[in-house]
This record gives structure tokens, C-alpha cells and sequence, in this order.
């Protein structure tokens, strides 16, 4: 029986520009980088860091990202890649999908370790400032997997059912749970309360960045559960379900120990940065007063100088003028 509702799954995930595949996965990554970056220098710039350092370390966090996303994914699923008639040239091919968020956020967090190293910037400010990014740039990457039809959940007839017309595991087209699209709206709502908490409660010292790694945790648990594709099971849990537990009593964890030992919010965040910015006025002061000082033209110091010259010339006149009194009075009186 056909479905009267449904989110229709796309004919094809590729387009091609004359010979240039353009993927809508790889379209998905590249415009959540861009919205990861660019909440996140508005965040960094706000905590009083250097407009442009989000980007310059994210020129290292994201590349090791997608090497660790990728290498997360190939190892937890190795059979997909090495086994019996397969290729293991398919392990380099990105673009058909596959990156593990665990290994693209441990590895990036590398990456980006280097970055702020080089920079002299402290790496829990920078990770509590890009956090909410992260966490939108996975609710657009998600979007991807739409386009591979693929990583969907059980069969289900809700009227929000994902139509798989093309499965690429060997399971059957039909309706399934739109788990990309949960995850999503999970990503979206962890985004704003890491937001939010960052405002109500000043989160800082890497705080902000574990509330997000917390909540998503969470969110991943019960949705990984409700994903029907292969995948490793351990007493009974999907390999993931299991990581999500343990990642998510780290980030717990680091709360509780952080709000301890660094209460507050990191004073300093980028080294320089207020100099910068007390220098920009000074400058802004200095070339006030020296358009003022040339609007008043170059005649008024020289006729201020006269002005005290002539005063001057007049208080020695005066004074001789009591002098010559004071001579005629005592002649006067000499003669009288």
C-alpha cells in the first residue's frame, strides 16, 4: 500500500557540470564547515579574540577532521573495505560516504590543538567558542546522507516516513525512520542549548565545548539504536551506543572537575588582542587631533606668538613708565 505522506528520498545525490561530479554530500560538509566557522568567529571575536583566528586554526582542525571522520569509519566497519570481494581502494573514497563523527571530533581536536598552539591561544576558549558551530555544522552534514539514501532506520508508517527507492546495502525500498533527519533537529536543539547555557551561566575552560559533546551524546544514543544498517555489537549495543555512553561520562566528567579547579570564564582569551584593539583608538585619537590641529590652518601658532610677544613689550613698558615717575619725583624734591 502506497504512502499518502512521505519525505521522498532525491533520484540521484550526484549532478554533473559537464565532466565535475558535484555531490550533495560533499556540498553538505563544505556549507556546515562554513556556517562552523563563521558562528564561530562571531563567538570567538565576542570573547575578545582577533577577527580571522576561528579560520586560521580551522586550516588545520578540518582536514585532520575529515582524516580522523574517516578512519574511524573504515576501521569500525573494516569489512566493508577488506574483505572478500572487496576493494580497498573504496576506503579512500570519501564522497560515497562514511565519516564517523567520534573520530572526525578527536582528530580535528588534534588539529586544531596545533592551530592554537602556534597561535598562543588557549584551547579550551577556542573549542567553548566553535562548539555551537560543530554542532550546526552536523545538523547540515546529516543532510548528506539523505542524498546517499542512506543510514536510515526500521520500517515504520508515520506519516514523516523516509521513501528509500535505492538502497545501497541490499535492503529492500520502503518507508523507513528518516534518522538522518532526527539527528538534524537533535544537532539544531544542542546547538541553541549550548547557546543559550554559554549566556545564562558565562561557560568557560572547555565547559561550553563538553555540554555539547554531553548533550549529543544523548541525542546519538537513541538514535543510533533506532538505525537498522550493519554495524558491530557488544552485549547486545551497537559499537557506537557504547561509545556514546563512555564519551558522554567524560564530558560529565570534565564538568564537574573544570568547575572545581577554573570556575569562571578565561579573563584573556588571544593574547594581544586588547592591545590591538586600545591601540586602534589611540590611533583613531591621534589622527583626530591632527586633522583638528590642521583645520586651524598654520597662522594661529604664529599669531599666538605675537600676541605674547606684544604682551610682553607692553608689561616693559610699563615698567619703565613708573621708573621715569619715580626719577622726575626725587629730582623735584632735590631742587625743592
Amino acid at each position: 500500500m502506497e504512502e499518502l505522506a512521505y519525505i521522498p528520498s532525491p533520484s540521484r545525490g550526484v549532478l554533473y557540470l559537464g565532466p565535475i561530479p558535484l555531490r550533495g554530500y560533499a556540498f553538505c560538509i563544505i556549507i556546515g564547515v562554513f556556517i562552523a566557522v563563521w558562528l564561530g568567529n562571531r563567538r570567538w571575536v565576542a570573547r575578545g579574540g582577533r577577527a580571522g583566528t576561528v579560520a586560521d586554526i580551522a586550516v588545520w582542525a578540518v582536514p585532520f577532521g575529515l582524516v580522523g571522520g574517516r578512519l574511524y569509519h573504515v576501521i569500525t566497519d573494516y569489512e566493508l573495505y577488506f574483505s572478500e570481494g572487496r576493494d580497498w581502494v573504496d576506503a579512500f573514497k570519501v564522497w560515497e560516504g562514511g565519516l564517523g563523527i567520534w573520530g572526525a571530533i578527536a582528530l580535528g581536536a588534534l588539529g586544531a590543538w596545533i592551530g592554537c598552539r602556534r597561535r598562543g591561544i588557549p584551547m579550551p576558549a577556542y573549542a567553548d567558542a566553535v562548539a555551537p558551530g560543530i554542532a550546526f555544522a552536523q545538523a547540515i552534514g546529516r543532510w548528506g546522507n539523505w542524498f546517499n539514501q542512506e543510514l536510515y532506520g526500521k520500517e515504520t508508517h508515520v506519516p514523516w516516513a523516509l521513501h528509500i527507492t535505492s538502497s545501497t546495502d541490499g535492503r529492500v525500498p520502503g518507508y523507513y525512520h528518516p534518522t538522518f533527519l532526527y539527528e538534524s533537529l537533535w544537532c539544531i536543539g544542542v546547538a541553541l542549548l549550548v547557546i543559550w547555557a554559554d549566556r545564562r551561566f558565562k561557560l568557560g575552560h572547555g565547559r561550553a565545548f563538553a555540554l555539547y559533546v554531553a548533550a549529543y551524546c544523548v541525542g546519538r544514543a537513541w538514535i543510533e539504536y533506532m538505525r537498522v544498517d550493519d554495524a558491530h555489537h557488544i552485549l547486545g549495543l551497537r559499537l557506537n551506543d557504547w561509545t556514546a555512553l563512555g564519551v558522554f561520562l567524560l564530558a560529565v566528567t570534565y564538568i564537574v572537575v573544570s568547575l572545581d579547579k577554573r570556575p569562571g570564564r578565561e579573563a584573556v582569551v588571544e593574547p594581544g588582542a586588547a592591545e590591538d584593539s586600545a591601540g586602534a583608538d589611540g590611533g583613531d585619537r591621534v589622527s583626530f587631533e591632527k586633522d583638528e590641529a590642521d583645520a586651524k590652518g598654520p597662522e594661529e601658532p604664529e599669531a599666538a606668538g605675537n600676541a605674547d610677544a606684544s604682551e610682553a613689550e607692553a608689561k616693559d613698558g610699563a615698567e619703565d613708565d613708573v621708573k621715569d615717575d619715580v626719577k622726575d619725583s626725587a629730582e623735584s624734591a632735590r631742587k625743592s
